[in-house]
């Protein structure tokens, strides 16, 4: 059964744990636990951008029992471009492309929550199992590269959602958009959790003898526990190794990026997964601060009280010292990395780790020199 009503919890702000919890029982906002099972939010709140919020009760007539669990679900959608755009100063690429909308690994605290919204869609449950496809993907880049005047440079590929999330082994997109750029020599970095990725070495390990190639691994723990319990459908901390490794034993360059760092969660574990990283064969390393923009903060201070309740007020209290006193700041130059002494001292550990381990000595740079532009329609092949 679901209620049409506004529910005012206050001390989810406030830093009352147990009254936060019991608030939040009491107002449907969290869903039960048979019905989340494998899922990494225990919410599921209406999008931004509609005018009414739903959650679910108990009417007393055990309603709860008729309430299917959340299963994958995946459309396809027919975008009409491809690469995405950006000028952040925050991060080193300028374009990207998404095969996939929304992502079944679940991760509680991922930033690209909010945008299921733009879906009429919840940055909750929805987001994890309510999936998109865009399996005109690869014609669709195959069009934009021939384009005239396209300039190539790196595309970045798994930066907001993971390209080898479980649904690509049926739908295979991102290995149609490999073929696509090995058949042009354009650059591709690649950022996943999966140790799908193993699948594609065949492609990576040409594209990278051509210096067109690089694959980050993100490690975001090596406790198996806790990375079940924030990310639940990603390949375990051990199977990402085994990635870094086969990657770097096939000559693909391959990084660790600890993304995100979780005070008084995770960041005990840098310099662990920097040399667990490195002896796999990793070259590069990088990290980026929680963030919680919009929705992603209510629900990762949720999962926070059902998982680790005893340390909500201080990892919340550590993540607000880094983020000027709020749970976010998204001003560019703080984001990636917050600020602050306790962001500081993050920031020196990592450095200190990668430079005993020889880590980011150089980094590299991708070739453009290689491009060679799709045929346009009815472009014929020359003979010299």
């Amino acid at each position: 059964m679901e209620q049409i009503r506004r529910a005012d919890v206050a001390a989810f702000t406030s830093g009352d744990a147990h009254m936060a919890n019991a608030m939040i029982e009491e107002s449907g906002l969290r869903v039960v636990p048979d019905r989340r099972r494998g899922r990494g939010a225990g919410v599921n709140p209406s999008g931004r951008f509609e005018k009414f919020e739903r959650h679910v009760f108990d009417d007393g007539w055990n309603s709860f029992e008729d309430l299917p669990p959340f299963k994958t679900d995946v459309q396809i959608e027919k975008p009409r471009t491809i690469i995405t755009r950006n000028d952040s100063p925050d991060i080193s690429f300028d374009r990207s492309i998404n095969p996939y909308r929304g992502c079944e690994h679940g991760c509680v605290y991922c930033f690209a929550r909010p945008t299921h919204s733009y879906m009429g869609l919840s940055a909750g449950l929805d987001f994890e199992s309510k999936l998109f496809a865009k399996p005109d993907a690869p014609r669709l880049l195959e069009r934009e590269l021939a384009k005239d005047g396209y300039q190539p440079k790196t595309i970045a590929i798994g930066t907001n959602t993971d390209p080898y999330q479980p649904i690509e082994k049926e739908w295979r997109i991102m290995r149609e958009l490999l073929e696509v750029l090995e058949r042009h020599n354009h650059p591709v970095g690649i950022v996943t959790k999966s140790a799908l990725v193993m699948r594609d070495i065949d492609i990576l390990s040409r594209m990278a003898e051509k210096g067109l190639a690089k694959v980050a691994l993100s490690v975001t723990t090596l406790d198996r526990k806790l990375a079940r319990a924030m990310e639940p459908r990603a390949a375990t901390p051990p199977r990402r190794l085994e990635a870094v490794r086969a990657l770097s034993e096939a000559g693909i360059p391959t990084s660790v990026m600890i993304g995100p760092v979780i005070p008084g969660l995770n960041d005990a574990e840098i310099e662990r997964i920097l040399d667990s990283a490195a002896a796999a064969g990793a070259r590069e390393a990088g990290y980026v601060i929680l963030r919680l923009p919009l929705e992603v903060s209510s629900i990762f201070k949720d999962w926070l009280l059902q998982h680790y309740p005893d340390r909500y007020r201080h990892v919340m209290s550590l993540v607000r010292s880094m983020r000027g006193g709020k749970d976010y700041d998204a001003e560019f130059g703080k984001r990636m990395k917050g600020a602050g002494p306790y962001a500081w001292q993050i920031g020196r550990r990592f450095e200190l780790a990668a430079k005993r381990l020889g880590l980011n000595t150089q980094r590299l740079k991708l070739r453009t020199d290689l491009f060679v532009p799709p045929l346009k329609q009815g472009e014929q092949l020359t003979l010299l």
